[in-house]
């Protein structure tokens, strides 16, 4: 098969990659279309720390059918589509399992999307639901059940309450696309692309403020006459917009959630006494979601036109041109790009 491989060199593309067998627990899947995110390129640039798996296959957010199963494998079975997600849900976790090609030998976790074929653990597919197509299908692997579990299930925001989402990928954007199931008085979206903070209009936001021309504490404090929010939601993985998220909220029970992880080293910076007087935060492991339970239910209201996801599929790649897609991704080109790995 081909794949994209990570080497300390950078990403590579690669044919004439073995497949394993599988082993218990263990299904192999045809890889129709694969996500790429923040995290990944960071991945990619070493902004992760020690990279103790070199060499090794990406990707964490997938659809595409299955091809075979392994022995204890009942969740799926042959033909079936299935949306591939790195958030565990039920069955087996077998763990990851190695590739080669000619003498090398090519590490993989327990769930990859940027090759053609993937062995994958039972856990990390499920079913794809009726009325979803497989392009789509990919943004049920990270990107909704983080960004809307986030608000579904660790907000669950009151009637006429109101919300901040930073940074407007497809996390901040599968966010603020859930907030619309909420009566929320305020929604504010903060970026510092003019395109996105457009789409988040159409998304339903009240408000937009571009981080690079207005400081958006300031701004919220403004819109929310000097209060603050009383929740926020960061998606843009960076230090700075951590901070800026917490300090946007009031005191006296102000949440903000972050699912987000910048770079190895990095620290945030927080007031102690806006933690005494009230303010809250927390990380999100992917929106506290149950794949089997909630990618479910996320898909019914995209179905009832809830959830408007091809307007996040901004672009579409090849698998050959996965490193220009990162490229574009990390220099802000792209909301939501997905790789179609059958082109």
């Amino acid at each position: 098969m081909k794949a994209a491989v990570l080497y300390k060199s950078g990403l590579v593309v690669e044919d004439n990659i073995e497949i394993p067998p599988l082993g218990d627990g263990q299904v192999l899947v045809k890889v129709a279309y694969s996500g790429i995110c923040h995290s990944q390129l960071m991945e990619i640039r070493g902004f992760r720390g020690e990279d103790k798996y070199l060499p090794h296959l990406l990707g964490h957010e997938g659809s595409g059918i299955v091809v075979d199963i392994g022995k204890k494998v009942t969740k799926v079975k042959p033909d079936d589509p299935v949306i591939l997600t790195w958030i565990k849900g039920e069955g087996i976790e077998a763990g990851g399992c190695k590739y080669r090609k000619g003498k090398t030998v090519i590490n993989a976790g327990a769930v990859t999307t940027l090759n053609e074929y993937a062995v994958v653990s039972e856990n990390r597919c499920v079913k794809l639901p009726k009325g979803v197509p497989l392009n789509v299908a990919v943004l049920f692997g990270c990107a909704i059940p983080t960004g809307a579990g986030i608000v579904f299930n660790e907000i669950n925001p009151e009637e006429k309450s109101s919300i901040a989402i930073f940074g407007l990928g497809g996390i901040g954007l599968s966010a603020l696309m859930a907030v619309e199931s909420f009566d929320c008085s305020k929604v504010i979206a903060v970026d510092i692309e003019e395109n996105k903070l457009k789409l988040a209009k159409e998304f339903g936001a009240t408000h937009c403020i571009n981080g690079n021309k207005k400081d958006p504490v300031k701004e919220i404090m403004q819109i929310t006459e000097g209060a603050g929010v009383d929740y926020s939601v960061e998606a843009a993985g960076v230090v700075s917009s951590i901070e800026q998220a917490f300090e946007s909220v009031r005191t006296k029970g102000g949440l903000c959630v972050f699912a987000t992880h910048p770079k190895a080293g990095d620290k945030i910076k927080l007031e102690p006494h806006a933690l005494i007087s009230g303010k809250q935060i927390r990380g999100s492991w992917g929106g506290a979601s149950c794949p089997d339970k909630d990618i479910p239910r996320f898909a019914r209201l995209y179905t009832d036109g809830k959830l408007p996801l091809e307007k996040l599929l901004s672009h579409s790649y090849c698998l050959d041109d996965v490193n220009c897609a990162f490229d574009d991704l990390e220099n802000r080109k792209v909301a939501r790009a997905i790789i179609n790995i059958t082109e």
